[in-house]
C-alpha cells in the first residue's frame, strides 16, 4: 500500500469530534487540527504538541516580518504602590483585536504585576491560570495566528507613594505616573490620570531638567549652535543662543515645565501642586506600540 492510501485511511480514521475537540483546546483551523491528528496517530496530546511546534515555526519564518501591531497594558495593585506595563507586539490589528490574544497580554500583565522577576524568561516560565507555564500558554497563541507575535518591553514601578495608570484607546499605548504622595483619592485622583493622559499625548523626555540625560542635551546643544552659525551668528552669539533654546527645550520636554494639555495657563507642576502643596510627580513610564 502506498503512503498516498495510508494517509487517507488513517484521514478516514480521524472522526469530527476528535478533531472538534482539539480545535476547542488550541483554536487552531480545522484543517489544521485534523491534519495534526492524522501525524499524530490520533494522539490528542501529540497533535497539540505538533500544533506548538508549527506555531513557532512559522512565526519563525516571519522574523523579517515587521510586528507593528499588539497590545499595550498598564495596570496597578489595589493599593497603588505597585504600577506595570506590559507590551505585546503582533502583526495585524485581526489578532491585536482578537479575544485570545488580549485575555493572554492580560493575564501575563497581571503575573508580572503580582511578582518579581529577574528577566523576561522567568515571567514566561512561571504559570498561567490554565496550569501550563506561560511559555506553552504562548505557544497555542502562535499555533492559533501563525504570526510574529512578540513580548516587548515590560516595566515595573514600585513606591511608598501612590501609582496612576493609563490605557489610551485602543490599547496602543500606556503609562505609569508615580507621585510622592500615599493616597490618589478625590481630586488628586484626577489630576494624576490627566498626568498620565499628558504623558501619553506629549511624550516628554523626563519628570524635570535634572533628570534630562546629560548626552540627549549636549546633542541638543551642538545642534542649536550650529544652526545659529548657519544663520551667520558668530561663536559667542551661538552659545546664547543655544542656551536660549535648551530653555525652550525644557518646557517643552520635561514633564513638570510643559504647559498642562487642559489648561494652558498652567504647568503641570502647577496643577499638580493645587491639590497638594506637597504633592510632585516622581517618575513615569511610557510605552507606545510602535515604538
Amino acid at each position: 500500500m502506498d503512503n498516498q492510501n495510508q494517509l487517507e485511511i488513517r484521514m478516514a480514521e480521524i472522526t469530527a469530534k476528535q478533531v472538534k475537540e482539539l480545535r476547542d483546546k488550541t483554536g487552531a483551523g480545522m484543517a489544521d487540527c485534523k491534519k495534526a491528528l492524522v501525524e499524530a496517530n490520533g494522539d490528542m496530546d501529540v497533535a497539540i504538541d505538533e500544533l506548538r511546534k508549527k506555531g513557532a515555526a512559522s512565526a519563525a519564518k516571519r522574523a523579517d516580518k515587521e510586528a507593528n501591531e499588539g497590545m499595550v497594558l498598564a495596570l496597578t495593585s489595589d493599593d497603588q504602590k505597585k504600577g506595570a506595563l506590559i507590551q505585546v507586539t503582533c502583526e495585524t490589528d485581526f489578532v491585536a483585536r482578537n479575544d485570545e490574544f488580549t485575555d493572554f497580554v492580560s493575564e501575563l500583565a497581571k503575573k508580572y504585576l503580582a511578582n518579581d522577576y529577574a528577566s523576561k524568561e522567568d515571567l514566561m516560565a512561571d504559570s498561567a491560570s490554565n496550569g501550563t507555564s506561560f511559555s506553552d500558554y504562548y505557544k497555542d497563541i502562535l499555533a492559533k495566528f501563525s504570526e510574529r507575535i512578540e513580548l516587548g518591553e515590560i516595566r515595573k514601578i514600585a513606591t511608598d507613594g501612590a501609582i496612576a495608570a493609563y490605557n489610551h484607546g485602543g490599547n496602543k499605548l500606556g503609562v505609569l505616573v508615580e507621585i510622592n504622595k500615599g493616597d490618589l483619592s478625590g481630586d488628586q485622583s484626577n489630576v494624576i490620570r490627566d498626568v498620565a493622559m499628558q504623558v501619553a499625548a506629549m511624550n516628554p523626555v523626563a519628570v524635570s531638567r535634572n533628570d534630562v540625560d546629560s548626552e540627549l542635551l549636549e546633542k541638543e546643544k551642538q545642534i542649536y549652535i550650529e544652526q545659529a552659525k548657519e544663520d551667520g551668528k558668530p561663536d559667542d552669539i551661538a552659545e546664547k543662543v543655544a542656551n536660549g533654546r535648551i530653555q525652550k527645550f525644557y518646557k517643552e520636554n520635561c514633564l513638570l515645565e510643559q504647559v498642562f494639555v487642559k489648561d494652558s495657563s498652567k504647568t503641570v507642576e502647577q496643577v499638580v501642586r493645587e491639590v497638594d502643596p506637597g504633592a510632585t510627580v516622581v517618575s513615569f513610564e511610557r510605552v507606545a506600540i510602535g515604538n
